[in-house]
């Protein structure tokens, strides 16, 4: 394995615009639509998707984009046919499957189909180790263009297996000129739901799904149908997802599983806001729920056009962490014409109000008292008010508990910097300045000490000393006025900063003090998640492209 220091050059970090003129890639926008896991698990049926596609179109949310219907485990015999090939289970499937994708397509859907990489998949059903080649073409054949490719029962959980397991359909990927869209659940097997305190190995296996793949399932499976809390299952995927925005790129998303409406332990609010955070971070937007039974109040969300242009914003950025505490999360992107999104969650028991700074925002106080009111639009209500700059940013009011309220600022005469927490994956501890200059890991607490700008040229500075900026200092981080001309920084998907001085990493030391260390491999206490909008520098002569 090559040096990971390769992953970052020394010219910088800078804003990422629009995305590069490139061929468009086979996911260029995050998938809409409906699996049957999280609500029917493996009592799966041909019915199911007959029924799920009436409803969708009945309701109108196929037409506002969720066009994909992907079965999910349980759709096998129990034994392979003697040629080797899978065989659909015709109790549960009587037309079989070139009758169900011909009929899918004839009404606007696009099929997708589940296998696993080991022996057997998580249901005990026959997996594809070994049969990676017949399964391909089989599938093909039946007419699926999208692969789910789970990770039970492989020969052992090391990296190394399942590296050299996956590349085989990432072989069958690249040879074909019409593949299917691949969706890798490898890295969940790696996540810290497994109870690993060391996630260096999910980290390396998220670097190689992104190279090889369209998305990404990286954590637990979203609570299923009926039982257990899905608003602590949801926000367990929602902090797994914040660690690892600098992955998700122009044809790749990270996946925080289903959108599984139904679950009656949900809240009408915590339906919401699980959407709304889907929606800002660009993710996979699939329902998994019972759609002959779907409500008027679901349907209503889920169709919000507001919400799902910046799902489906061409840009695809993955909201990023503003600031947080223990009520209060606050995340922002950019979308593609210019516009910033501001989401607010409130974690907490009661219902509250927030303010979010422009500065907060991205944007400048200075600059926008150069021009107008700025617009901002309420994606809920869909109503868009004229905020006064002297009011100081945007206020969300009366936001109940687990709710969310999502904003989009209009373009305005303000720069945009990208802007706000600089914090360890593993820890989940914030990079933190005071007035001293000292500059350590603490627990988030929404401080202006803890909210970072990185600016085009390279230099870091908090909003409560921004005329300072980082430093590396011997080893040790400071925030100091000297900063502005010396210390630039640049950031790796391996997720190392990079002083590009000395070539140390930013590291959080044993007592949280803020050091400057030799980069080592994906090192829990040197990767770090910067704000969206940051250059991540790819690797070009490393583990990744060794696949």
């Amino acid at each position: 394995m090559k040096s990971r220091i390769a992953l970052a050059s020394a010219i910088g970090i800078g804003m990422a615009g629009a995305a590069p003129a490139a061929s468009q890639p086979l996911l260029p926008l995050p998938p809409m639509g409906f699996n049957n896991w999280a609500r029917f698990m493996t009592n799966i049926s041909e019915s199911i998707f007959v029924d799920a596609a009436e409803a969708l179109v009945k309701t109108g949310l196929r037409d506002v984009g969720y066009n994909r219907l992907n079965l999910d485990d349980g759709w096998s015999t129990m034994n392979r046919a003697a040629n080797g090939s899978m065989v659909w289970d015709s109790k549960k499937f009587p037309k079989g499957f070139p009758w169900l994708t011909s009929y899918m397509k004839s009404n606007g859907f696009i099929p997708g189909l589940y296998t696993d990489a080991g022996r057997l998949s998580c249901g005990g059903y026959p997996g594809a180790l070994d049969h990676e080649d017949i399964d391909w073409n089989d599938f093909k054949a039946w007419g699926f263009e999208y692969l789910k490719m789970d990770g039970c029962n492989l020969p052992d959980s090391s990296e190394p297996v399942y590296r050299e397991v996956y590349s085989r359909w990432g072989q069958l990927i690249a040879k074909d000129p019409e593949p299917m869209v691949f969706s890798d659940s490898a890295p969940a097997y790696f996540s810290s739901d497994n109870g690993l305190t060391n996630l260096t190995n999910w980290y390396t296996v998220m670097g190689w799904a992104q190279k090889m793949g369209h998305l990404a399932r990286h954590s637990a499976d979203i609570q299923t149908y009926p039982d257990g809390n899905s608003w602590k299952s949801m926000m367990f995927n929602y902090n797994e997802h914040v660690r690892l925005a600098r992955y998700q790129t122009i044809g790749f998303f990270n996946d925080p599983d289903f959108l599984n409406v139904d679950h009656p332990s949900y809240s009408l609010d915590e339906k919401k806001s699980h959407f709304a955070l889907w929606c800002t971070f660009s993710a996979p937007l699939l329902l998994s729920t019972d759609l002959t039974a779907i409500t008027d109040e679901e349907v209503k969300y889920l169709s919000n056009k507001d919400l799902i242009a910046i799902n489906q914003d061409k840009l695809i950025q993955q909201a990023t962490l503003v600031s947080r505490d223990d009520n209060w999360d606050v995340l922002s992107k950019d979308v593609e014409n210019g516009d910033r999104i501001v989401t607010i969650l409130n974690k907490g028991a009661s219902a509250g109000s927030l303010t979010v700074s422009w500065e907060r925002a991205g944007l400048s106080t200075e600059a926008l008292l150069g021009g107008p009111d700025v617009s901002v639009k309420n994606l809920w209500t869909g109503e868009t008010a004229k905020t006064a700059v002297a009011s100081g940013g945007i206020t969300a009011s009366d936001v109940p508990s687990h709710g969310t309220a999502v904003f989009r600022i209009a373009k305005s005469v303000s720069p945009v910097t990208p802007t706000g927490l600089i914090f360890n994956t593993l820890s989940m501890k914030c990079l933190t300045d005071d007035e001293s200059g000292q500059v350590s890991f603490k627990a988030c607490d929404g401080s202006d000490g803890q909210t970072w700008q990185v600016r085009q040229d390279g230099h870091i500075s908090s909003l409560l000393r921004p005329d300072k900026c980082i430093v590396d200092d011997q080893g040790n981080i400071l925030s100091s006025s000297s900063g502005d001309s010396t210390d630039v920084w640049s950031y790796g998907v391996s997720g190392n900063l990079i002083n590009g001085n000395s070539a140390n990493c930013l590291t959080e030391s044993g007592d949280g003090t803020a050091t400057a260390t030799n980069c080592g491999n994906e090192l829990g206490s040197q990767v770090v998640a910067l704000p969206v909008g940051v250059i991540v520098n790819d690797n070009k002569g490393g583990l990744l492209s060794d696949l």
